[in-house]
């Protein structure tokens, strides 16, 4: 049976140059408040100095194009909050309340990527399912983390992991895209959200009351 080998590309550096400025160009045009469904391939392609075919050559589709945007936006947030770790030194709430503040700027930075995907992910399931593919690896670490802090007698006996996972990991993910879409990049707000969050993650299952 012949192997199947693939080309390297003659030049990964241009290649990789090419798609940033695709990528950057589609956030341009997405913060001036295009939407995502009406953001031809042609305009893309024309913001970041491309022809079409072009885009092509690096993108399969738009959809591709913003699963990368949303890739790398959710891969910043994910790892920031999974350094976190509840048995490490000093307040573990205070470095979950910073952890969260961090990813609440990234959410604030990458605000029209998310509302593209929110956008898209209504009709296109696709993305819908990369999105949901996303959490549900962050729903496991958490079950993970919390399941370790169980048998360390830190967190109750009769928490259901699974559940409490998936509702402050879903809900968080749904609070904040709500929080940087419906208010103001306030500072103050900001910090009661991600202080509010924290607590919530904390309290409502890492160190429930028994």
């Amino acid at each position: 049976m012949p192997s199947i080998t693939r080309r390297r590309p003659r030049n990964p550096d241009g290649r990789a140059a090419v798609e940033a400025r695709v990528l950057a160009a589609t956030e341009r045009l997405l913060k001036e408040g295009i939407r995502f469904t009406d953001l031809g391939v042609q305009r893309i392609a024309a913001e970041a100095g491309v022809a079409r075919s072009t885009f092509y050559t690096h993108f399969r589709d738009k959809t591709e194009l913003l699963m990368r945007l949303a890739g790398t936006m959710r891969e910043s947030s994910f790892d920031r909050t999974g350094e976190w770790d509840p048995g490490g030194p000093g307040d573990p709430l205070t470095r979950l309340t910073e952890a969260f503040a961090d990813v609440i700027r990234i959410y604030r930075t990458y605000a029209p990527v998310l509302a593209a995907v929110s956008e898209v992910a209504a009709y296109d399931e696709a993305v819908r399912e990369y999105w949901a593919a996303g959490l549900e690896q962050f729903v496991a670490r958490t079950v993970d983390a919390l399941r370790i802090e169980q048998q360390a007698g830190r967190t109750p006996a009769d928490l259901d992991v699974t559940t409490a996972s998936r509702l402050i990991v879903v809900g968080g993910d749904r609070f904040l895209a709500d929080h940087v879409s419906t208010t103001s990049a306030d500072p103050e707000t900001d910090a009661a959200a991600a202080r509010e969050l924290a607590a919530t993650w904390w309290y409502g299952a890492y160190r429930r009351p028994a």
